[in-house]
């Protein structure tokens, strides 16, 4: 049986700050040795180039290190996945995640919350958006789950990778091995990664079936409602991180989740905190959370068709400033609006992550006796 898991939203002050961490371990509210995962929001410009990520990373692997008796080597396994971008209102933060011994935990037969982590084969630059590549994902999901003691893929509300991109380096490789690659637009293989990755957990999760090659990025009726994909530079490897509820694990924390089917839909993310289990009135508001919200997780991605309800926006046209900081900052404050905090994960590239303008919710929330 897994442990019950405690989780902690914190604040980053800068983008080498980790001192809120540092507290949570010295205020013994977790031990550094049982963080198993770390999801975060840096404030850099969320492209290739973004190193924002690799600061942040190192400083919360440092405080690991410094607070525990793991060795860096033994830390650099914990998935710590960053989206890099704070767009708008979207303030920089990291929520964490650390077992807790069941003895510590509140005692329930009721499903909690549990977190599962796998590494996939390694992905070559020409598996990346290819069948090769969701195969590899899917099963690292599948062990995932069993590690989180998730038996009903229906149990699965949030599933978070980090997978690599493709750079001009790898897409060199791939050629002098005699191999094409999806895209040689390196921007673009962020939604090559994002998507193909997003399908792996689908199948997966038997929301859908294996795809063809020529699916991805092109049949949008193809997606998962729980999948969270981010890429970068920083591995070759899907990093995947299952979240889900199972019975007997103990502990104060509920996952639900739900889809936004476009862009201003509040009540998608009022569904996705109604499914992990706090009962909310007809028309919400913000206080109604008294507190209990940890954190939302989201996708989002600008409308295929360039139309918001009917309306027509200029996004997809605008040569100055590229669509996914827009949809990323436009959705970022519908969610701080719900939520009353502008510390929402927020994260754009949701090719095949939720329909088509929408994308995924996932919501966290303490269940606990106050």
């Amino acid at each position: 049986m897994p442990e019950p898991i405690e989780v902690r939203k914190v604040p980053l002050h800068s983008v080498t700050d980790a001192s809120e961490l540092a507290k949570l371990i010295d205020d013994g509210v977790l031990e550094a040795d049982r963080v198993i995962a770390v999801i975060g929001k840096t404030e850099g410009n969320g492209g290739v180039n973004d190193y924002t990520r690799i600061l942040a990373d190192r400083a919360f692997r440092e405080v690991l290190v410094d607070k525990g008796s793991r060795t860096m080597e033994q830390v650099r396994e914990v998935p710590i996945v960053w989206s890099g971008g704070t767009d708008g209102v979207i303030s920089p933060h990291a929520t964490i995640f650390a077992t807790l011994p069941a003895d510590k935990a509140e005692q329930t037969d009721e499903p909690r919350l549990t977190v599962g982590f796998a590494m996939s084969e390694v992905l070559l630059p020409e598996d990346i958006g290819r069948t090769a590549m969701i195969s590899k994902v899917a099963d690292a999901v599948k062990v995932a789950m069993q590690r989180a003691g998730i038996t009903d893929p229906a149990e699965v509300h949030y599933v978070q990778t980090k997978t690599p991109l493709l750079t001009l380096d790898t897409i060199s490789d791939a050629k002098s091995r005699g191999h094409d690659v999806f895209t040689e637009d390196t921007l673009t293989s962020m939604d090559v990664s994002n998507g193909g990755t997003a399908l792996g957990i689908a199948v997966a999760l038997g929301e859908i079936d294996m795809p063809r090659d020529e699916d991805v990025l092109r049949d949008r009726s193809l997606y998962s409602s729980v999948a969270s994909c981010s890429s970068g530079v920083e591995l070759d490897r899907a990093q995947v991180v299952v979240v889900g509820n199972a019975p007997g694990v103990g502990g104060r924390y509920r996952i639900g989740h739900s889809v936004m089917t476009d862009a201003l839909d509040q009540d998608g993310i009022w569904n996705a905190i109604r499914s992990a289990g706090l009962e909310l009135p007809d028309r919400p508001h913000p206080s109604d959370l008294d507190g209990r919200l940890v954190n939302v997780f989201l996708k989002c991605e600008a409308s295929q068709d360039g139309h918001v309800r009917g309306r027509r926006n200029a996004m997809l046209d605008d040569s100055d400033v590229h669509w996914h900081r827009q949809i990323k900052a436009a959705v970022g404050g519908v969610t701080a609006a719900v939520t009353g905090d502008p510390a929402v994960f927020v994260s754009v590239s949701a090719a095949h992550q939720g329909p088509d303008g929408g994308g995924p919710v996932a919501a966290i929330v303490d269940l606990g006796a106050r």
